[in-house]
């Protein structure tokens, strides 16, 4: 349903997509995970046909987004990361008005508002003018506007951001109900745990990298079970690097004057040596946190730093 093939976005001397390929297929979740500026929206962005890429290759449905742009955008729904309302309409015509921009006229459209509006809980405040709507709110009708037109494919570019829990759970399960019908979900997003909760397969990346791609199993598989320890205090920097690599199987990811990031096999049965080293460096362990085998520990390893926001 996607196919994108060493895509290459620049401006300048900036390049925001270098060589990104994956595919996604229908009924599938399929993630861009990574920070802020890693290249997410500007891959969104040419999966849409909003960019033209600078080099590679996009196809939707079998079309390229270039040669073939009014076909590739037959059957796909966005639902960008800016809110893509009017605050003076209400949530059933701003419906409206995007069901009438996909080709879409009464009275289907009429049954679809209806639908999609009990879909994102709306149905009580669907005369209401969107300024009055939380930010919450805004981002389900946000979503709401997205699935109207039944796209076969659908983007979406951190649909959960800023909002409040209940709001959050909800777009989740609407994102599922999609795929389970059988669309095409790229989802893009900076939060782990969404990541993980949500995507049969994804893509973590970097400064317009793909540094890592596959199911969750197979992403979990490549830190062959070592964990991630996090030390915060006060740290010689050299001193503490030196005592920490005479301890067997301790690998340092990240290692400066407040903050040590490890990555070891058993690393609970190794809390005391890391901490009698540590003491002998002159260092000052002021707190610790020890995660098992997960994306963000994935990621850690891969860059060398945490998930930047």
């Amino acid at each position: 349903m996607i196919e994108v093939e060493q895509l290459r976005k620049s401006y300048g001397e900036l390049t925001a997509v270098d060589g990104v390929s994956f595919t996604a297929n229908p009924g599938e979740i399929f993630g861009l995970l990574g920070p802020n500026g890693a290249g997410k929206t500007t891959t969104i962005g040419c999966i849409s046909g909003l960019l033209t890429p600078t080099s590679g290759r996009v196809k939707v449905m079998g079309h390229d987004v270039v040669r073939e742009g009014p076909e590739a955008r037959a059957k796909l729904g966005v639902v960008p990361q800016e809110i893509a309302l009017y605050d003076d309409l209400s949530a059933r015509e701003n419906l409206a008005y995007w069901g009438g921009a996909q080709g879409m006229r009464n009275p289907k459209l009429k049954e679809r508002i209806q639908q999609v509006l009990e879909l994102s809980g709306l149905q009580d405040r669907a005369k209401e003018p969107v300024k009055q709507f939380s930010g919450g709110m805004k981002r389900r009708l946000n979503f709401a506007c997205g699935i109207l037109h039944f796209p076969s494919v659908l983007l979406l570019d951190e649909p959960t951001v800023g909002v409040d829990p209940q709001s959050r759970v909800r777009l989740l399960d609407l994102v599922r109900a999609e795929a389970r019908g059988g669309t095409c979900v790229l989802y893009t997003t900076h939060y782990m745990e969404e990541a993980e909760a949500l995507c049969d397969r994804l893509a973590i990346v970097d400064r317009g990298k793909v540094i890592a791609a596959g199911t969750l199993a197979e992403l979990r598989s490549m830190l062959a079970e070592r964990d991630l320890l996090r030390l915060t205090g006060l740290f010689p920097p050299f001193a503490a690097r030196t005592a920490l690599e005479k301890i067997d199987s301790v690998e340092i990811l990240q290692a400066d004057e407040s903050l040590l990031l490890l990555s070891l096999a058993a690393a609970s049965q190794k809390l005391p040596a890391i901490f009698a080293a540590l003491a002998g460096a002159g260092a000052e362990v002021r707190g610790t946190t020890l995660t098992q085998p997960s994306l963000e520990s994935l990621f850690i390893k891969l860059t060398g730093k945490e998930l930047r926001e």
